[in-house]
C-alpha cells in the first residue's frame, strides 16, 4: 500500500491521480490533500479519502474546515504546503501545484527522502541545478516526472545506458494555434488560446501550449531531469499526440512512448514504478480510431517560446528562473486581457534584457529572483510595442 500527498488535489493532474487511486484503492492510500480555490470540491474529496493532513489556501476555508473536519490535521497557505510536505507517514509526494510555490514544499520532500511524482514544470525549471544537488545529499528520495513528456522520455531510457543517448525528442501538439502565421496571431483572443485540440488542462498550461513556452520550459527541465545537454533536446510537431516523447541512441535506434491523451497513465506510473499495474481508469490505445501519425517542423520564428527557452537555458544560473517567472505574470496578464497573446513572448524578452544573468547562491536565492522578476513585470509599463 503506497502512501501518498497530493499538493493541487483539487486540480487537473491533482483530480486525475484521485481517479488512479479510486481504481486502485488496494494499492493506495490517500493521506495528505491540498487545495488552493475549489473549497467545495475538496470537502468532497475529503470525505471520500479521509487524509489525516489537508493544507488550505484560504484563511475563511481553512477556519470553516477544521470546524467541519476536527480529525484532520489542517495546515493553511504556502507554509501549509511545505508542512504538509514534512510529515513523516507517507511514501510519495505528488506536487501538483502550479508556479514556485511548489518548489520549497518540494525540498521538504526531498529532505524527508520520499518518491516526488514531480508535475510542477517550475521547480525543475527555475530550481534544477539546487535540486539536483539536493538528490545527492539524500540518495534515498527520488524524481519520477508525471509531466507527459518527460515520463514518456523516462519510460524510454529504462534498461539503456543513458551514455549511449543521441538525442531526446520531445513531441508537441503545437496546442490551438498550430500552423497560424504571426499576422493571424495578433487577432486571437483568450477563448481562441484556450482550445487545446487534444489535451483538458488547466488556463495558464494550455496557453503555455498555444504559444509553445511549455515546450521551452520542458527542454529545460528534460536538460535538469536527466542530464542531457540543450544541443541533444528537439522538439518536434506531432498533432495526434499519440507519441509523447521518443530517444534516440547511438545505433538510430528510437524508442518512444505511445498512449491516449490522458495524464492518469503517467501518474499511476510515478505511482507504481518500477512496476506497471493494471487500472480500470485507464485507457487502452485504438491506433485504429487515429488512422495516421503525422509529424511537422515547429516555425520558431512565429513561437518565439522554445528559442527563448533555449536561450535561457543556455545561460544558465538565474535566467530560466526569469524565463519562468515573467511568462507566469505575462500569460496571467494575457488571460485577463491586459496584453495581446503575441505581446506574452515581449514580456519575456524584456525581461531576460532587464535582469543579467547571476549564479544561484541558495533557495532563497531562487524564490527572491522569482519575486523580484514578477514584480517587475507586474509594474513595468514599457515592455510591450
Amino acid at each position: 500500500m503506497k502512501r501518498i500527498v497530493v499538493l493541487g488535489s483539487t486540480g487537473s493532474i491533482g483530480k486525475s491521480s484521485l481517479e488512479v487511486v479510486r481504481g486502485n484503492a488496494d494499492l493506495f492510500q490517500i493521506v495528505g490533500l491540498s487545495g488552493h480555490r475549489n473549497m467545495e470540491l475538496l470537502k468532497q474529496q475529503i470525505k471520500e479519502f479521509h487524509p489525516k493532513y489537508v493544507t488550505v489556501g484560504y484563511w475563511e476555508a481553512y477556519q470553516e474546515l477544521k470546524t467541519i473536519f476536527p480529525e484532520i490535521q489542517f495546515f493553511y497557505g504556502e507554509q501549509g504546503l511545505e508542512e504538509l510536505a514534512s510529515v513523516e507517514d507517507y511514501d510519495i509526494l505528488l506536487t501538483a501545484v502550479s508556479g514556485a510555490v511548489g518548489i520549497r514544499a518540494t525540498v521538504k520532500g526531498i529532505e524527508k527522502e520520499k518518491r516526488i511524482a514531480l508535475a510542477n514544470k517550475e521547480t525543475m525549471v527555475a530550481a534544477g541545478s539546487y535540486i539536483n544537488d539536493l538528490l545527492k545529499r539524500y540518495p534515498k528520495a527520488e524524481i519520477i516526472p508525471v509531466d507527459s513528456e518527460h515520463s514518456a522520455i523516462f519510460q524510454s531510457l529504462q534498461g539503456n545506458d543513458k551514455k549511449e543517448v543521441k538525442r531526446l525528442i520531445i513531441t508537441a501538439s503545437g496546442g490551438a494555434f498550430r500552423g497560424k502565421t504571426r499576422i493571424e496571431l495578433e487577432k486571437v483572443g483568450v477563448q481562441d488560446a484556450l482550445k487545446h485540440p487534444n489535451w483538458s488542462m488547466g488556463k495558464k498550461i494550455t496557453v503555455d501550449s498555444a504559444t509553445l513556452v511549455n515546450k521551452g520550459l520542458e527542454i529545460i527541465e528534460a536538460h535538469e531531469l536527466f542530464g542531457i545537454d540543450y544541443d541533444k533536446i528537439d522538439t518536434i510537431l506531432h498533432p495526434q499526440s499519440i507519441i509523447h516523447s521518443m530517444v534516440e541512441y547511438q545505433d538510430n535506434s528510437i524508442i518512444a512512448q505511445m498512449g491516449v491523451t490522458d495524464m492518469k497513465l503517467p501518474i499511476q506510473y510515478a505511482f507504481t514504478y518500477p512496476r506497471r499495474v493494471s487500472n480500470s481508469v485507464l485507457e487502452s490505445l485504438d491506433f485504429l480510431k487515429y488512422g495516421q501519425m503525422s509529424f511537422e517542423k515547429i516555425d520558431t520564428q512565429v513561437f518565439q517560446g522554445i528559442d527563448l527557452a533555449r536561450k535561457a537555458g543556455n545561460m544558465g544560473g538565474t535566467m530560466p528562473i526569469v524565463l519562468n517567472a515573467a511568462n507566469e505574470i505575462a500569460v496571467d496578464f494575457f488571460l485577463k486581457e491586459k496584453i495581446r497573446f503575441l505581446e506574452i513572448y515581449e514580456v519575456i524578452q524584456a525581461a531576460m534584457e532587464q535582469f543579467p544573468r547571476e549564479e544561484i547562491q541558495s533557495l532563497e536565492h531562487i524564490l527572491a529572483k522569482d519575486h523580484e522578476v514578477r514584480e517587475w513585470v507586474k509594474h513595468g509599463k514599457n515592455y510591450c510595442n
